[in-house]
């Protein structure tokens, strides 16, 4: 089951090894025309009727590999606003091999002709709510027609994320989706058919561009709370300027008054709450936690915190209490195994960290995938497990991030994924923002390897992950 938007990223996965859209819209064309000739004898009268989407570019394939039937290609709206360049060209395939088509720019100029079959191509996945004109006039017209209607991946008028259906939509017989079932198409009265196209398993198991394009925000958006610090100071501040870099809006560090001053003086952007203690003790756990469920704030909990007894329970009386988003590293994650919460977690151990938390003990992260996705199943969080090639697993789902570079062994590129995490996790679900971070802190690494192979720092990774995550995702 694969919802629209999940489909789009693996789309674009799949571009990114290899595989473009245009071949795969090829293949969808051609799953079309074998439901069509499964169902009608050749000579058969076949009405497409198409949108300006890639859906109707499906079907203008669909209509090239129905040269034994009669078949009219209907496209609603004007051919020089088709809408991406792969569906104007093959729409231009059929003009300029003299097949019969037509334009339709307005309701009133909806006439179907009569048919034994029609292609409803007018609207796929990604689009919800009531149909609008001239698709709504269109769509009666389908339904009334005494013909056997085949849908492309989703009826017109199909929430292909939400299971919905609008009451304008279109009734198919039929429905050919592509790659999996899109949920709740069960539910509607119509044979389904899933048609393989061609995506490779690798663009659904590995993280690549569409992945990154699902998980970063449109525009600033959060406020990250770091909670860290203690004996160590460099971590919060990665982890926190991270997160700006990812898209914050603000980013807080909470710690101890003791090395307050040391951490704001990594950067001005950084707001910074000191409490009185020399460490996180339990004594204040109450009080950052009021902050951080006042202000629905994503926390990072962990960078830099050390593993004073007192700091762990610490640890554990927050993450207990806690009922938000929260993205638990380093010294943090020995409270997790244990631990009863109502919060949402993504841990972020690296390999010697997974061991110690009850996870498998590997130097080969990708080998041991499936024992990672039964370790965060009994977990009940999602794990980005670190290493030379990443794992991301909620228990049920895994994906892997082959992106980074030997260079990143240097400390702190951890701190500066919990960040970065955290910033995504403000509009994208955890195992997306886990996934899609992991990459793009990869990238981030290879852009600064370009020019310097082993001897960047941390620090340097801050100013690529802007391009990594906005720009130069499809890398």
């Amino acid at each position: 089951m694969i919802t629209g938007e999940r489909m789009a990223a693996v789309d674009e996965n799949a571009a990114a090894l290899g595989v473009p859209r245009k071949q795969l819209m090829e293949s969808s064309g051609h799953a079309v025309a074998r439901e069509v000739r499964a169902i009608a004898d050749p000579g058969a009268r076949v009405v497409v009727v198409a949108g300006r989407g890639n859906n109707g570019g499906d079907a203008f394939v669909a209509a090239r590999f129905l040269d034994e039937y009669d078949v009219t290609t209907l496209l609603l709206g004007r051919a020089e606003l088709i809408g991406t360049e792969i569906a104007r060209e093959n729409w231009d395939a059929l003009e300029r091999a003299d097949y019969d088509t037509r334009e339709v720019t307005d309701s009133s100029g909806v006439a179907l002709p009569e048919a034994d079959v029609v292609v409803d191509a007018m609207l796929g996945t990604g689009i919800s709510g009531e149909l609008r004109e001239p698709a709504a006039t269109a769509a009666a017209a389908i339904n009334e027609a005494d013909a056997t209607v085949v849908a492309v991946d989703v009826p017109s008028g199909f929430d292909a994320d939400a299971g919905d259906r609008a009451d304008n939509g279109v009734e198919a017989d039929r429905v050919v989706t592509f790659h999996d079932a899109k949920p709740g198409l069960e539910a509607i009265d119509a044979e389904v058919t899933v048609a393989d196209i061609g995506i490779p398993a690798a663009a659904e198991r590995f993280v690549g561009p569409g992945d990154v394009r699902l998980a970063r925000p449109d525009g600033r958006e959060g406020r990250p709370y770091i909670i860290g610090g203690g004996p160590y100071t460099g971590a919060p501040a990665l982890a926190a300027q991270a997160a700006l870099r990812g898209g914050a809006e603000l980013s807080f560090v909470a710690v101890p008054d003791s090395v307050a001053g040391e951490i704001q003086g990594y950067s001005e952007d950084l707001i910074v709450q000191a409490y009185d203690s020399d460490v996180l003790t339990p004594d204040v756990a109450d009080g950052l936690l009021e902050t951080a469920e006042r202000y629905d704030n994503v926390v990072v909990i962990g960078p830099g915190i050390g593993t004073a007894d007192e700091t762990l329970e610490a640890v554990r009386q927050f993450l207990g209490s806690y009922t938000g988003r929260a993205v638990v590293d380093a010294d943090a994650l020995e409270v997790v195994p244990e631990l009863e919460t109502d919060a949402t977690l993504v841990c972020t151990p690296n390999r010697g960290e997974l061991a110690r938390m009850g996870g498998p003990d590997t130097d080969d992260l990708a080998a041991a995938a499936d024992e990672i996705e039964s370790f965060a199943a009994e977990l009940g969080h999602v794990v980005l497990a670190k290493g030379a090639t990443d794992v991301v697993t909620d228990g049920e789902r895994t994906r892997i991030s082959r992106s980074g570079t030997v260079g990143m062994k240097v400390g702190g590129t951890g701190d500066t994924l919990a960040g970065l995490v955290a910033a995504l996790l403000e509009s994208a679900e955890p195992l997306d923002a886990a996934a899609a971070a992991a990459h793009v802190n990869g990238l981030a690494g290879e852009r600064l390897a370009e020019e310097d192979e082993h001897g960047f720092l941390a620090s340097d990774m801050l100013r690529e992950l802007p391009a990594a995550l906005w720009g130069g995702s499809d890398e």
